[in-house]
């Protein structure tokens, strides 16, 4: 199982990272309408038992446990009249409240 980025992903995290050392931190926290609320960061080093990813020059990182919530989850960004920011797409989302901020896995 593996976490994906787009194209378009990829390309934003570019635009928006301090330095191109850094790492985009993936993770969820309890919160949100739905439960569970996803949680992005950019830091200078991953933790020692994060999951590690590269795409291209980004490197991305997930706790061990939000990793269990975000195994298969595809990362987009998506800019539209209505809506301007990262998108997580997550087969683990039971459900998911209308913002797309939070989710719930039961």
């Amino acid at each position: 199982m593996a976490l994906t980025l787009t194209d378009a992903a990829i390309t934003r995290v570019r635009e928006k990272r301090g330095t191109p050392d850094q790492w985009l931190k993936l993770g969820i926290r309890g919160g949100g309408c739905s439960g569970f609320m996803y949680a992005m960061d950019f830091v200078d080093e991953p933790a020692d038992k994060d999951r590690k990813f590269e795409f291209d020059d980004v490197k991305v990182c997930v706790d061990i446990k939000s990793y269990l919530f975000l195994a298969q989850t595809t990362l987009d960004f998506e800019q539209t009249l209505m809506r301007t920011g990262f998108v997580f797409k997550n087969p683990e989302a039971a459900k998911t409240c209308s913002c797309g901020e939070s989710f719930s896995p039961f």
